[in-house]
C-alpha cells in the first residue's frame, strides 16, 4: 500500500514502515512558543524538574500576541521568557518582530520534510512549505522542552484537488473558506490535508501559507502541499536539507475531493462559525464599524499590495476604522519600501507595529458591543476580538479594503 506525505515523514523520523492510526514516537526538527502559551510551558518544565532544553537552536520564542505588553501583569510573562531563554541560549523575537508564524517561514526555520511543533493553533500553516506541522498544548511543549520528541498518532490524510482557473480576484483566502464551508467545522478532525492541484500550483507561496493556515479550521491535525520549484525559490539560500517528500500514487485517502473555482465568487464567514460561509453578494450592504488586515493568515506582501491596490487614491468612510498590521518586521519595511504605508495613511488608516493585534482580543482594535467587523484573520468566534456582542465576518484583504471605502461589506469586484 502507498503512502501520503504526512505518513512518509512520520515514518521516515520515526525510523518505522508507519500507517494512519499507527502510534509513533518521532523528533522534533523545531518547537515555537510564543507569550500566550511560552509562560506556561516554562512553568510546566520548572514543575517537571527540567534544568537544562534538549537543544536550544531548537527553540524559537516569539513574543507577538500582546506585544508590546498593556499591563503589568503581561510584562511579567514577557519578562519571564526573556529571562528563560536567556539563560537556555534560546532564540527570542521581542516586540515588534511579528507574528510566530511568520516569522517561521520567512528566517528559515521550515523545510520540507521537517516536523515543527508550535504551541499555536495555527502552526498547520508551515505544512505549505512541505513540512508537517501542528499545535500542541503548553504543557506538551514543557516535554518537548525536556526530551525534543513527541508521541503522535498518524493521521489519515484527506486529499483535496483545487481545479480550473480561478478569476483574478479570488484569493487563497476565499478558497479555503469555500472548502471549509463544504466540510465544516469538524469535516477533518484529526486529519491531514493534503491539497493538490492546478490551482495549487498556480498559487503564490503567501496564498499556500493562508490556505495551510486554515485548515485547523475544520479540524484537521495538519494540512501540507507538495514542495515544488516555488518553494525551493522561497527558501532561496535557507534551503539546506530538503525532502521533496511526494505522496505515492496508490497512497490511501480516507476522502479525496475535487474543488473547482472558476466561477467563485468573493466568500465571506458570518458570525460566528468560520463555516457559515457565503458568497460576498449574499451579505454585501451589512454596515461595518472597523476593517482589520493583517493576522498571520493575511498580514504578509501580497495582502498588503492587494489591500492597496483598492485603496489608493480612495478614502475609508467616515465612522469606520481602518487597522493594517503587518505580519512581521521585513513585511513592514518592504510596504514602506513600496509607499504601500502611506497609501493605507492617505486613506485614512491606522497603521501599527508587527503583531497579532485584534486577531485575539488581546489589545488593538477590541470591539465594543454590538460592533461589526470585517476581519482578514481566521477566526470569528463570539468574543474573540473583545465583547461577546460584536460579530465578526471573515473575508480576503480584497473584501476587507473595499468594504473600507464603503463603510458596508462590499463586493471587491467592484473597485477592480
Amino acid at each position: 500500500m502507498g503512502k501520503t506525505i504526512v505518513e512518509k515523514i512520520l515514518g521516515k523520523l520515526s525510523g518505522k514502515d508507519v500507517s494512519a492510526g499507527d502510534l509513533v514516537v518521532a523528533p522534533i526538527d523545531y518547537a515555537m512558543a510564543h507569550d500566550g502559551t511560552a509562560p506556561l510551558a516554562i512553568k510546566a518544565f520548572m514543575e517537571m524538574g527540567g534544568e537544562r532544553v534538549w537543544n536550544p537552536s531548537r527553540i524559537i520564542f516569539i513574543i507577538d500576541h500582546v506585544s508590546p505588553s498593556t499591563s503589568i501583569g503581561t510584562s511579567n510573562l514577557h519578562k519571564l521568557m526573556r529571562d528563560f531563554a536567556r539563560k537556555h541560549g534560546i532564540k527570542l523575537y521581542d516586540v515588534g518582530s511579528g507574528i510566530c508564524h511568520q516569522i517561521m517561514v520567512e528566517d528559515g526555520y521550515v523545510k520540507p520534510g521537517y516536523i515543527i511543533l508550535g504551541a499555536d493553533s495555527h502552526t498547520c500553516t508551515y505544512g505549505a512549505l512541505g513540512a508537517f506541522s501542528t499545535g500542541i498544548g503548553s504543557t506538551e511543549m514543557a516535554s518537548v522542552f525536556l526530551s525534543g520528541k513527541l508521541w503522535f498518532k498518524v493521521p489519515e490524510t484527506i486529499k483535496i484537488t483545487i481545479m480550473d482557473e480561478p478569476p483574478s480576484w479570488i484569493m487563497g483566502k476565499d478558497i479555503i473558506l469555500n472548502i471549509i464551508g463544504a466540510l465544516g467545522s469538524d469535516g477533518a478532525t484529526y486529519k491531514a490535508i493534503e491539497f493538490d492541484g492546478s490551482v495549487i500550483k498556480k498559487l503564490s507561496i503567501s496564498d499556500r501559507l493562508t490556505i495551510c493556515n486554515m485548515v485547523v479550521e475544520m479540524g484537521a491535525k495538519a494540512g501540507i502541499i507538495k514542495p515544488d520549484e516555488k518553494t525551493k525559490s522561497f527558501l532561496g539560500d535557507n534551503l539546506g536539507r530538503i525532502d521533496i517528500v511526494e505522496p505515492d500514487k496508490d497512497a490511501e485517502y480516507a476522502d479525496e475531493y475535487l474543488v473547482g473555482v472558476s466561477g467563485l465568487e468573493p466568500q465571506v464567514a458570518k458570525p460566528s462559525k468560520v463555516d457559515d460561509v457565503t458568497s460576498v453578494t449574499e451579505v454585501e450592504g451589512i454596515e461595518i464599524d472597523q476593517v482589520f488586515i493583517g493576522s498571520c493568515t493575511n498580514g504578509r506582501i501580497e495582502d498588503l499590495r492587494a489591500a492597496a491596490r483598492i485603496l489608493k487614491g480612495r478614502k475609508v468612510k467616515d465612522g469606520v476604522r481602518l487597522l493594517v498590521i503587518p505580519a512581521s518586521r521585513k513585511i513592514y519595511l518592504k510596504a514602506l519600501n513600496e509607499d504601500l504605508i502611506k497609501v493605507f495613511l492617505e486613506a485614512g488608516g491606522a497603521v501599527y507595529s508587527p503583531g497579532c493585534g485584534p486577531c485575539m482580543g488581546g489589545h488593538i482594535g477590541i470591539l465594543g458591543d454590538d460592533e461589526i467587523c470585517i476581519s482578514t484573520s481566521n477566526r470569528n468566534f463570539a468574543g474573540r476580538m473583545g465583547s461577546p456582542k460584536a460579530k465578526i465576518y471573515l473575508a480576503s484583504p480584497l473584501t476587507a479594503a473595499a468594504s473600507a471605502i464603503t463603510g458596508k461589506i462590499t463586493d471587491p469586484r467592484r473597485f477592480l
